[in-house]
């Protein structure tokens, strides 16, 4: 309720101050259209600001601020015969990458108290040939090498339905899973230490009545320009704002697929997802499986946390914005589908308000795109019916310059919270300022990311904005394998991605340099952000700039400072004799 408060407050106050500086000059059908559109905007910003004002409170008066969010023991151990499986879904990924995450994972489990008590499972779905083929040279190799063969699993379905959640539940409900007491997932760009998944499996062993461990993943040191500096900024907002929304979230916490402990008594009775209805790209299976399963995890009685510790868990990030936009447009699609799911019964309040959270991040962006669009449109129409004041704004109009300039700076100062509250966390605490190569780094990195995401957020904004545009008329996205490893990018290719943003570039300055020059430079970052986006694309997937930034140290993580190495024992693939594999029979094709 105090975080209900604080957002409803912070939401009221800025829609109000927009609305007095609408009514400036009399309140048209346009200026209507732009408040409800800014409306609809703002309420995510509001809450994203909170949960890292609460989170950096935390890391400010606690020496473990994950425990005091989440004070449950995290050292249970396993009964006798209780097993964990270490299961990987991969479908068309690149194999050598798959095996050097996943045996990096196993090799180093291997040295913790689990050792003898896990299972590799890498749950394939594979249709390319080729890249089957070599799954097996390589599983073949590793189970030639590994002290104990018959724990490494190549387990393949011989119908893919329901894509990963499928490939998951088809496991799941395996016979051969009932022996199984908790089950660690990975993604294929998933790497994570021994001791944390220890930790996690340690808490589910220690609080019967917890369903999933959630571990926070950090960034996996990168080459790609893009990738450095996107994961700098999302790990230095992230731990704040995963702090301050744990807090809140208690034992209703999020679940994001991966990365995770799960139980697996309660997961095989509790997560069974539906399929929705229609013939619509929202219809059909659900597609971002992940906060479904936590909220019918907590529907059914067991506590989902998350464990808001930078220990090692770690993630690949996209190595180019348009790999970036492609990523994030398959979770906007697969978000979208929880429209479907709010007014399903059996949900608690705390599960579909993380379903409604998960939707609003994205409808965000096409009611921010509709407010810019409704005032340069506001501009550039002749009085007509649209523009003429409805409503006399005498006595409700403000010092536009004055309150305009400090609504602005609210506006983004709420949306730079996260990230402006990590790095400050960075640079007061002297261990982390350290680990991050002392504060001259950290202030560098800082203003390479800033100045990164100043261009990052209106180019995607646009892109999220055209995608549910076309959603209506059956537009939608493949769910294939997403590429993990550094490329260029062809002028070409982004030009062909990322000419609305340049469109939308073009048309709002010409607009406002005819019509109102005076706003240009307060328009001129998001006019910028898109004119830039093309040449932004090509530069920061180059890999000269992104040698340049690895031999500078700039965005590095304390990973890459300490020449953190994916060891395994694993050879070449090409001997260790023939591979078992097993075939499981799976539901009708998607």
């Amino acid at each position: 309720m105090l975080v209900a408060a604080a957002v409803a407050s912070t939401w009221l106050g800025v829609v109000a101050v927009m609305a007095a500086l609408l009514a400036g000059d009399g309140v048209s059908a346009l200026d209507g259209l732009m408040l409800l559109a800014f409306a609809g905007s703002t309420p995510m910003v509001a809450l994203g600001f909170w949960n890292a004002a609460i989170g950096s409170v935390l890391l400010a008066r606690h020496r473990d601020p994950a425990g005091a969010v989440m004070p449950l023991r995290r050292d249970g151990a396993l009964a006798p015969g209780e097993r964990v499986a270490l299961v990987m879904p991969v479908y068309n990924e690149d194999p050598e990458q798959v095996f050097r995450h996943l045996g990096a994972t196993a090799h180093d489990l291997d040295r913790t108290g689990l050792a003898g008590r896990f299972d590799v499972v890498l749950l394939s779905d594979t249709t390319d040939p080729a890249i089957r083929a070599a799954e097996d040279r390589y599983m073949a190799a590793w189970r030639a090498l590994d002290r104990d063969p018959d724990r490494l699993t190549l387990r393949r379905r011989q119908a893919r339905a329901g894509f990963k959640a499928g490939n998951i539940r088809a496991f799941v409900d395996a016979p051969e899973s009932q022996a199984y007491t908790y089950m660690v997932v990975l993604d294929a760009d998933s790497v994570m230490r021994g001791p944390a998944i220890e930790r996690l499996v340690g808490t589910l062993a220690a609080n019967p009545g917890v369903g999933i461990v959630q571990a926070l993943a950090v960034g996996l040191p990168a080459q790609s320009a893009f990738a450095r500096i996107f994961q700098f900024g999302m790990r230095h907002g992230m731990l704040p704002h995963t702090l301050g929304a744990a807090w809140w979230h208690g034992d209703a916490g999020p679940y994001w697929g991966h990365n995770a402990a799960l139980r697996m008594t309660a997961f095989r009775a509790a997560c069974r997802l539906p399929t929705l209805p229609g013939r619509s790209p929202l219809a059909g299976a659900i597609l971002s499986h992940d906060q479904v399963e936590a909220a019918q995890m907590r529907a059914h009685g067991y506590g989902v946390r998350v464990l808001a510790l930078e220990d090692g868990s770690y993630e690949a990030n996209p190595p180019t914005l348009p790999d970036f936009i492609k990523r994030d447009l398959r979770w906007c699609q697969g978000n979208l589908q929880y429209l479907k799911l709010l007014a399903r019964p059996g949900f608690r309040f705390m599960g579909r308000l993380q379903l409604t959270q998960a939707v609003g991040m994205y409808l965000a962006a096409p009611c921010w795109l509709a407010f810019v669009v409704l005032g340069v449109l506001q501009l550039s129409l002749p009085a007509t019916a649209a523009t003429a004041p409805l409503l006399d704004g005498s006595g409700v109009a403000l010092p536009q310059a004055a309150w305009g300039v400090g609504l602005l700076a609210t506006m983004l100062g709420m949306t730079f919270a996260p990230k402006l509250l990590g790095y400050a966390h960075a640079l007061l605490d002297r261990g982390r300022r350290r680990a991050f190569g002392g504060a001259r780094r950290v202030f560098a990195g800082m203003g390479a990311e800033i100045a990164a995401s100043l261009v990052l957020g209106p180019v995607v904004m646009v892109a999220q904005s055209v995608f549910m545009a076309g959603l209506p008329f059956g537009r939608t996205v493949a769910w294939g394998a997403q590429a993990r490893g550094g490329r260029r990018v062809p002028w070409r290719m982004a030009w062909r991605g990322l000419w609305p943003q340049t469109a939308l570039g073009l048309l709002g300055t010409g607009v406002l340099a005819l019509k109102a020059p005076a706003l240009l430079p307060w328009a001129a970052p998001m006019l910028a952000a898109w004119l830039l986006a093309v040449p932004f694309a090509v530069l920061t997937a180059h890999p000269v700039l992104g040698r340049a930034c690895e031999r500078a140290g700039l965005c590095a993580t304390p990973e890459e400072r300490a020449g953190m190495r994916l060891a395994t024992e694993l050879p070449r693939p090409g001997g260790g004799g023939p591979v078992p594999v097993s075939e499981a029979p799976g539901a009708p094709s998607d």
